[in-house]
């Protein structure tokens, strides 16, 4: 017989993620991992009420550009990916949300790193909310800053999204 399923808000699932401690049938009305973190190999490593820690091991080798260093989309991703993760543990189920605009500033290269990136809420309001996040690299240095605005969508809005 199958355990029964029970749907747990975002923040507890993740929480319970995080620490290995999911029982067998908890889930969320949100995807997680999602499809690009497990493509791209991204782990989340803290988490709380509106802010979270996104992890990636970045190697020039695998994530490289031109120039021979890590591609600055695999940096914005990582930071787009910790923001949505940050607002993920806000929205309830039949809430959804989008991304606004995104805006990064490139600080220094990165070749081979465990980069780190922290989401957290500038401004939280009902409908638009502003997130800053700062990724590092290993030895602590900053790679990028990066801003968001995150529209919360609900109701017929939020429909299949």
């Amino acid at each position: 017989m199958s355990e029964p399923s029970q749907k747990l808000p975002v923040l507890a699932w993740l929480q319970r993620f995080i620490a290995g401690k999911l029982s067998p049938g908890e889930t969320t009305h949100m995807r997680y991992p999602t499809a690009i973190s497990r493509t791209l190999a991204m782990r989340i490593v803290e988490i709380d009420a509106g802010w979270a820690t996104v992890e990636i091991d970045a190697d020039a080798g695998i994530h490289g550009n031109q120039q021979g260093t890590v591609h600055g989309g695999l940096i914005c991703e990582l930071a787009d990916a910790a923001i949505g993760t940050a607002h993920s543990t806000q929205i309830t189920e039949g809430e959804s949300f989008a991304s606004i605009d995104l805006k990064i500033n490139f600080i220094r290269p990165v070749w081979k790193s465990v980069l780190r990136a922290v989401a957290k809420p500038m401004q939280s309001g009902n409908t638009i909310s502003h997130y800053t996040c700062e990724i590092f690299r290993d030895d602590g240095k900053l790679v990028a800053m990066a801003i968001s605005s995150i529209m919360t969508l609900r109701g017929e809005n939020a429909a299949g999204r």
